[in-house]
């Protein structure tokens, strides 16, 4: 079973960046799609940005499009999430995922292993 563990996160100012990293272990990681969903308190999790196997297929929500970039850096084991324009509204605890099938799913069902979890905090 794949782990994943996350850093990045904090605090920031409305209009300001942050970037989230996720590791994997293994040697398969360069065939996992791999996603990052959030979740507000009171709220269910949320689907943020997928990004397939080789990073030919990038999919975003809506809330999120022109202001997050997911990437991937496969020699790293590596998924990053890099967020700029950072809103209020953007404050949850966010997850990376893997789908270990290669499908860059947006919902967190087909999703097969989880980071632990990192919390980003954006003040107005």
């Amino acid at each position: 079973q794949v782990q994943l563990v996350q850093s990045g996160g904090g605090l920031v100012q409305a209009g300001g960046s942050l970037r989230l990293s996720c590791t994997a272990s293994g040697r398969t990681f360069s065939s996992y799609a791999m996603g990052w969903f959030r979740q507000a308190p009171g709220k269910e999790r949320e689907f943020v940005a997928a990004i397939s196997w080789n990073g030919g297929r990038r999919y975003y929500a809506d809330s999120v499009k022109g202001r997050f970039t997911i990437s991937r850096d496969n020699a790293k084991n590596t998924v990053y999430l890099q967020m700029n324009s950072l809103k209020p509204e953007d404050t949850a605890v966010y997850y990376c995922a893997a789908n270990m099938a290669g499908v860059p799913a947006l919902a967190a069902p087909e999703y097969d292993a989880w980071g632990q979890g990192t919390q980003v905090t954006v003040s107005s």
